[in-house]
């Protein structure tokens, strides 16, 4: 398993001990996806209730996961960070919320393109301005998966979810990042890796659930969402 890309930001958590945090991070995990879809069911089949990307979104996503950990929990980071294990240096704190609705802008004005485009440039633009001092992966991993939903009009079934795949295993994901972070430097947006790896983890997704309407597997999810 690839080792973690950390936020590292001058605002101290609200916890310390290492297990209180793993738990809290674990419940937090579940709220969050919970209300990923809550947020999903509250789109799919509305056809007067239209879905648009908000930071609002963004920040409610980030608030579930973050709270009781961090005292920025729901909020735009309000200093400079930096990511272990990238090269990538995120944009200066006075730019995240710009940043955040030229991301918005960018999926509605595009909403032809398709699911796995959408949620492919969701999770990559979220991780290139990591707009909060902790939590940035998990809300980006939530986001791309309320915009896959929303544009396929469905509450996807079957498990492993594409957050728990990406979780299970994050050194593809980390690779397809920073290949659209090179592509970017080069002067390209170019997700065509997070769109493959979103391709192939929604195609097992949804095969695991056919195979449980025919009896072939059975189990949930694990909820493994960090």
């Amino acid at each position: 398993m690839a080792e973690d890309r950390h936020s590292v930001a001058e605002t101290a958590p609200l916890l310390n001990d290492p297990d209180e945090i793993a738990r809290r991070e674990a419940e937090n995990g579940i709220r969050q996806f919970d209300l990923a879809l809550e947020m999903i069911r509250s789109f799919v089949k509305e056809p007067e209730r239209p879905f648009r990307l908000r930071s609002s979104l963004t920040l409610k996503l980030h608030q579930a996961a973050l709270d009781g950990i961090h005292p920025l929990a729901g909020t735009w980071r309000n200093t400079n960070v930096t990511i272990q294990g990238s090269k990538h240096q995120p944009p200066e704190a006075p730019f995240v919320s710009e940043e955040i609705e030229y991301l918005c802008d960018y999926v509605n004005d595009n909403w032809s393109k398709t699911a796995v485009h959408l949620a492919a440039y969701v999770l990559w633009r979220l991780n290139w301005i990591h707009p909060f001092a902790d939590g940035n992966g998990r809300t980006a991993r939530a986001v791309s998966y309320v915009v896959m939903s929303a544009k396929l009009d469905s509450l996807l079934p079957g498990a492993p979810t594409i957050p728990e795949q990406i979780a299970g295993n994050k050194k593809p994901y980390y690779d397809a990042l920073e290949a659209a972070d090179l592509r970017l430097t080069e002067g390209a947006t170019d997700v065509s890796a997070l769109e493959d790896m979103l391709d192939r983890m929604l195609a097992t997704q949804l095969l695991s659930a056919a195979k449980e309407a025919k009896g072939e597997v059975k189990g949930t999810a694990s909820r493994n969402y960090h």
